[in-house]
């Protein structure tokens, strides 16, 4: 066995001194750490208890309140998790003795050079979780991004998916929306602009018209989802062969082209048994008085006399 001269004996003992003292202390670092996430995630919870509860009060959609805080409340968790464990290794690093300068400075090289090669998508990542977190859209809404309308099938932090009438699929990064309508947020409605002869009484059309809407609302299948009565702007243009007379009803979220089409087929029977026209353009032609034709000389002609009228 090796012998340890007295020479060595003090630093050997300091040498273990030290080692137990950074083993304790990167042992406190570990375990506060851990309490430190521990204390995140029930500050969490209840952080997601309160804004689901709150988030229920606006939404009409059952859940979506619930889906949109919880993938939140998952990215955000994720990060503040990495950023706890990756200070409980650099600072027991620090511990051991190992000088985390240098990985500090190269860690923001790199980050630098990964921000310049992929600012798009960092962009598209911001953009996303803003989406989000605002509650611009959900998944079923119908929208509008960038002029394409569709119905929202997909959300993700980077993209969302529209798909059209037609089938066909859109997808665009979060950091390409410049514009977006949402024609579903909270309630919806259906814009009508119904157009009547010169000749008809506008109020006896819009008596009529209200007739329409108060029988439909009394039906279960369609009062269940009109929120109001209609709403009788008036009388909004006189165009070139009809009155204008502006209307709208009032429905649950995408339930405005059930009402709607429903409520125009009905109208136009009700039209037609109480006598009112719904005219269309008409053209008239004019031609003009007939001109009297010019007489015509023949070469052997020019020489005999004119003949008299």
């Amino acid at each position: 066995m090796f012998e340890i001269s007295e020479k060595l004996m003090p630093k050997v003992i300091e040498t273990l001194i030290n080692l137990a003292q950074s083993s304790l202390q990167i042992l406190l670092i570990v375990i506060v750490g851990y309490l430190a996430i521990r204390l995140l995630r029930i500050a969490m919870n209840r952080l997601e208890a309160v804004l689901i509860k709150a988030g229920e009060t606006t939404e009409n959609a059952p859940g979506a309140a619930r889906q949109r805080v919880q993938t939140l409340q998952g990215v955000i968790g994720t990060i503040a998790v990495v950023m706890v464990w990756l200070v409980v290794i650099l600072m027991s690093l620090a511990q051991l003795g190992i000088n985390i300068g240098p990985l500090l400075a190269g860690a923001g090289v790199m980050g630098l050079a990964i921000g310049f090669g992929a600012q798009n998508l960092v962009r598209d990542l911001v953009s996303g979780f803003f989406l989000i977190l605002e509650n611009q859209i959900r998944v079923g809404d119908i929208a509008k991004i960038n002029g394409t309308g569709g119905l929202v099938e997909r959300i993700t932090f980077r993209t969302v998916t529209l798909r059209d009438q037609g089938a066909v699929v859109h997808i665009f990064p979060n950091g390409t929306i410049e514009t977006l309508s949402n024609l579903t947020k909270g309630w919806s409605a259906y814009l009508m602009d119904i157009g009547v002869a010169y000749k008809e009484d506008t109020d006896r059309v819009v008596e009529v018209m209200r007739r329409v809407a108060e029988e439909m609302r009394a039906e279960p299948e369609y009062g269940s989802v009109m929120l109001e009565p209609i709403e009788i702007i008036g009388v909004d243009d006189f165009a070139d062969s009809a009155v204008m007379i502006r209307a709208r009803l009032k429905t649950q979220p995408i339930k405005q082209w059930f009402v709607g089409r429903e409520y125009r087929r009905r109208l136009k029977k009700a039209f037609d048994a109480e006598g009112i026209e719904i005219p269309f353009p008409h053209r008239t032609i004019y031609t003009g008085e007939a001109t009297k034709p010019f007489p015509l000389l023949l070469p052997e002609d020019r020489g005999a006399p004119q003949a008299k009228n």
